[in-house]
């Protein structure tokens, strides 16, 4: 089962999601602008994959992919209307969102794994094969246990030249919990 995503991870992500990538819609910045900066729906929001199986969801479109600009999924409807998705935003505030996002190597993005989710709509047999869905989902968590490690390993470092104890303490416990994780692997 995974671990949820905080609002502190969700905030981090969108924030260098907005440094690094050029958006093809201006107005996917001002949503995403708006929901780092209003963290109680920032609770309602789940980055997963195939976000048009999901009941509300967008798809928001950096620079350099093919896919469409923008896109709202709202039950059987769909928009490229980014102000009708904003508009349902602010007045649906504790409905869950559900976004997907295309930026060149999404997939081999750790600042996105930290956030994705598995999309809970997806049926069954939405992967064809499922041994390579295993393979895949193995290879994330490893992948983000190592980003995990490594990040870890840099506070760690830091609350040492800070002479912070407690954080020491705090994030030495959680390394070797990561650590126990990664021998699975």
């Amino acid at each position: 089962m995974q671990t949820p995503i905080s609002v502190n991870e969700k905030k981090e992500f969108v924030r260098w999601f907005l440094n690094h990538y050029q958006l093809k819609k201006r107005e996917s910045v001002w949503i995403l602008n708006y929901l780092m900066n209003h963290e109680s729906l920032l609770t309602y929001v789940c980055f997963v994959e195939d976000v048009k199986l999901c009941p509300r969801g967008m798809e928001i479109t950096a620079q350099g992919v093919k896919d469409p600009p923008f896109r709202f999924y709202k039950g059987q409807v769909m928009t490229n209307d980014a102000e009708k998705s904003f508009h349902d935003l602010r007045m649906n505030q504790e409905e869950p969102i559900y976004i997907q996002m295309n930026f060149e190597n999404a997939h081999q993005c750790s600042m996105y794994a930290l956030v994705l989710e598995e999309n809970p709509y997806l049926p069954k047999d939405h992967y064809k094969n499922e041994n390579d869905r295993e393979e895949a989902e193995q290879l994330l968590s490893s992948s983000l246990l190592l980003y995990k490690k490594q990040q870890l390993e840099k506070r760690i470092d830091q609350s040492l030249q800070e002479g912070d104890q407690s954080e020491f303490n705090h994030l030495a416990k959680a390394l070797v919990e990561v650590n126990e994780a990664l021998k699975c692997y």
